[in-house]
């Protein structure tokens, strides 16, 4: 036990880390980002933690107060969630810089937004765990989630049937976060 306590303060004192932990990585680029939803009104529903790893990026959805059933999610292109009234136009579309097409089940897909839906009980709650092997925050792997103008995450109010073009049938945006660096 001595050995093990002793290994694990040498390796923080001298600023290496254990594998999988979220540091920056050797360009400065954050290996964890934040990003904090608001409905359609502007009303806060919660958050989403991104941890970049060495094969891409993990997000830990954690949502309160969205109306129940299946929805799709998929990062967008620019980093605004500020014309919520207006249903998040100005994210753009997906985070798509190898011309892709969207869906996970398209074989000239997925695009790099693309993810899994999830689910959002009758209360309202929706913890959800999405991996995405292309796209990274510091475009390591493949696409740059935090780039010059940034990214959104975009919820449905439906979800992705992972074929149809440009979004699945996911219909209008409901929820959308900013992602930024933590």
């Amino acid at each position: 036990m001595r050995t093990v306590f002793l290994i694990a303060t040498s390796l923080m004192v001298t600023g290496l880390v254990l594998p999988g932990s979220a540091q920056a990585n050797d360009s400065g680029q954050p290996m964890g980002a934040e990003a904090v939803f608001v409905d359609r009104a502007g009303n806060e529903l919660g958050r989403a933690e991104l941890t970049q790893g060495s094969n891409g990026t993990l997000v830990d959805l954690h949502l309160d107060g969205l109306p129940a059933g299946m929805k799709a999610i998929h990062i967008h292109a620019v980093g605004t969630c500020a014309d919520h009234g207006e249903g998040f136009q100005a994210s753009t579309g997906h985070l798509n810089p190898d011309d892709r097409q969207h869906g996970l089940m398209n074989p000239d897909g997925p695009d790099a937004g693309d993810f899994p839906n999830f689910y959002v009980h009758e209360d309202g709650r929706a913890r959800a765990q999405m991996f995405n092997p292309r796209a990274s925050l510091d475009g390591s792997t493949g696409a740059r989630i935090l780039d010059h103008d940034g990214a959104a995450l975009v919820i449905h109010e439906k979800p992705d049937d992972h074929l149809a073009q440009p979004i699945g049938g996911a219909g209008k945006r409901v929820a959308c976060g900013v992602i930024e660096a933590r």
